[in-house]
């Protein structure tokens, strides 16, 4: 599983997850970070990743454009890099049966 880390999440995340979630990256890693919601969106999608965000922008597009690429949608308040990471792999059934489920396209973490 490919995990692309939105603006609103720290890089470190990548290489704190690496071992659960190999070729993921951050959108500054790419030159994305400054992007527009939708060029990180169809850069998602055209190169398989899901993206994980703290916002409703990418939910929002997903409701509105279909999917993929998929959502993981965090939705809990002030929290540290730390507390993303033990979310992320505390549930990564939850995402692995996000990534096989074609009717499904958004995960909200709380």
């Amino acid at each position: 599983m490919k995990l692309l880390f939105d603006q609103n999440l720290s890089p470190r995340l990548v290489n704190r997850l690496a071992d659960l979630y190999a070729d993921s990256t951050h959108v500054y890693l790419i030159g994305l970070d400054q992007a527009p919601d939708a060029t990180i969106r169809n850069y998602a999608r055209d190169n398989e990743f899901i993206v994980v965000t703290r916002d409703a922008d990418f939910s929002d597009l997903n409701v509105m454009l279909g999917f993929p690429p998929k959502v993981i949608w965090i939705r809990r308040g002030n929290c540290t890099t730390a507390e993303i990471e033990s979310m992320l792999r505390s549930n990564y059934e939850s995402v692995k049966a996000l990534e096989a489920d074609e009717n499904v396209g958004i995960l909200t973490l709380f």
